[in-house]
């Protein structure tokens, strides 16, 4: 399987997942909305966020210096159109509220947010990730020379 479409499979169930807990929730308790919405962002943001640093780790100490940038944009137009196809879908079971919002809607608007949910945060992460192995390889590199044991003086 490709990554990408590996990367876009899960992030766009996680997608849905959260959305149907939130829209279970919202029914539940109606008033508690304005912290239930941006925990679920935070979990999908630090979901893509964190499979990008291992992105970025994997990339940097492999050596192979990947296109991850058009991996992360692929799996975020794939996960981000096909999170909005089945929430539509889910929508029309009984006791799922996940907005009523139009098939138009899930498929361009809604799917264009979910894309950017994936795509930007999880470039970061690569970036994170690369930064982070340069960044111990450098480390390793300068503590190499204080390691080495001086010959003794006669």
């Amino acid at each position: 399987m490709n990554a990408w479409v590996l990367r876009a499979v899960g992030l766009g169930a996680l997608t849905v997942v959260l959305r149907t807990v939130l829209g279970f929730a919202m029914v539940d308790w109606p008033t508690q909305g304005s912290w239930m919405r941006p925990l679920g962002l935070l979990v999908l943001v630090a979901a893509v966020v964190a499979w990008g640093v291992l992105d970025g780790r994997a990339d940097e100490r492999s050596g192979a210096n990947a296109d991850l940038t058009m991996r992360w944009l692929k799996a975020g137009l794939a996960g981000g159109i096909g999170a909005g196809a089945v929430a539509w879908i889910l929508d029309f079971l009984p006791k799922f509220d996940l907005g009523d919002n139009g098939f138009l809607f899930e498929i361009t608007a809604g799917a264009s947010f979910i894309v950017l949910l994936i795509f930007i945060p999880g470039v970061i992460g690569v970036t994170v990730g690369r930064f982070l192995v340069r960044r111990e390889a450098k480390g390793k590199d300068n503590a190499a020379p204080s390691l080495k044991k001086e010959p003794a003086a006669a």
